[in-house]
């Protein structure tokens, strides 16, 4: 880690320092940005504070006193609760606006791991304690070329999965060969093992009919439906390659087990395809325009695309969600709706758009697609976008 690097960017956000906090590994971020190894015995409270000028602050206890050794700083030892208030409020001194993995009112739960009681600690000490959502974008969240080209790898072969998912439903349909939702997905999991990919047990979503409209169905041996014709269908699938840093790629593509599907149902597939795809531009847009893009303002106007069309209420998620080593990232989602999530769109984060309408009892569309931003800040879509449903004779 760059404590410099670090100093330089709290300092841009008009903070006094960067208080990391653990206990019992309930902060895998602080891990990831502090380069610890995350999961080791940990039964003592730590602190470890990044100044914007100055010397970090290691605070350990004596029966871990090794903990933060790997770490630039000072170490100061408590062994009492006393002791550690005391360390607390000699570090804090002259730094009265401290950043903390932690969200106001909860606001961006991604991030806010930090507990009560321990913000009112710190705050007891004067201090004004804000949000590290975004220190924690730029140093937890960010992907490298590396990661990049690996997330690109990801995503030709899972393209070619999801074909092959399709190909594998239209030859059983034509033989007249049972095959159901947990048949396919279970392929779709062989295959991902074949090509050197995992989604670490998480396993993807097939679906037809009103299964879908449970935006997180999972087939399961005892729920799955055969498929026929006549059925609505959607895939959702995600996976990395099973290496270390290894960024996911995550798509939903939809189609119809015949050649009619019902009117309703290309209705709401062009729905969602035209939200997404004003979602996409509206990024691009601004940044060719050279302005700021949250979070928040790509969630409205995709959402504004569904509610024109009288399915507002159907939309029940977020646009989006950040990606990363995990399917789930810590970076900014494309999110007004579960959240505020006011964090700034940025190149090097990753996210997927992915907009849905869920009729209950009845059928489910949703259209995600994987958008990264590139350095010299060019809007990049990774891999086929679906424009329209595929039709399986």
């Amino acid at each position: 880690m760059d404590i410099a690097q670090v100093q330089t960017e709290i300092g841009k956000q008009a903070l006094d320092g960067w208080l990391f906090y653990d206990f019992r590994n309930r902060d895998a971020m602080a891990y990831e940005v502090l380069e610890l190894e995350f999961g080791k015995f940990t039964t003592r409270r730590w602190f470890y504070f990044i100044p914007v000028k100055g010397e970090p602050i290691k605070i350990v206890s004596a029966v871990e006193a090794g903990k933060l050794d790997s770490l630039p700083g000072k170490k100061v030892i408590y062994r009492s609760w006393s002791q550690l208030q005391q360390a607390l409020r000699e570090t804090l001194a002259n730094h009265p606006r401290v950043a903390m993995n932690y969200s106001p009112q909860g606001n961006i739960p991604y991030v806010s791991v930090v507990d009560g009681g321990t913000v009112e600690l710190v705050r007891s000490l004067g201090v004004e304690v804000v949000s590290a959502a975004n220190l924690l974008q730029l140093f937890e969240a960010l992907i490298d070329e590396t990661g990049y080209q690996s997330h690109l790898r990801a995503g030709a072969k899972i393209q070619k999965i999801k074909d092959e998912a399709f190909i594998l439903i239209r030859n059983a349909i034509r033989a007249g060969r049972a095959l159901t939702e947990y048949d396919v997905q279970q392929y779709i999991v062989r295959r991902f093992a074949e090509e050197g990919l995992t989604d670490d047990g998480e396993h993807p979503i097939v679906g037809v009919n009103e299964h879908p409209a449970d935006p997180h169905f999972e087939p399961r041996p005892d729920n799955t439906y055969v498929i026929k014709p006549g059925d609505t269908l959607l895939i959702d699938l995600w996976a990395r390659e099973n290496q270390a840093h290894a960024i996911y790629y995550d798509i939903t593509w939809c189609g119809y087990v015949g050649t009619q599907p019902p009117l309703q149902y290309v209705e709401i597939f062009d729905v969602v395809r035209r939200a997404r795809n004003a979602a996409r531009d509206f990024i691009r847009a601004k940044f060719q325009r050279g302005e700021r893009c949250h979070g928040y303002e790509v969630d409205d106007v995709c959402r504004q695309v569904v509610e024109a069309a009288g399915y507002g209420e159907y939309f029940v998620h977020r646009t989006g969600h950040s990606i990363g080593h995990a399917v789930h990232g810590n970076g900014v989602n494309m999110d007004n709706l579960e959240t505020h999530d006011d964090r700034e769109i940025m190149p090097g984060v990753c996210f997927s758009i992915e907009p849905g309408i869920y009729l209950p009892g009845k059928m489910a569309v949703r259209s995600e697609i994987n958008a990264f931003i590139t350095p010299d800040c060019q809007v990049v879509v990774a891999g086929e976008e679906q424009e329209q449903l595929i039709l399986l004779d």
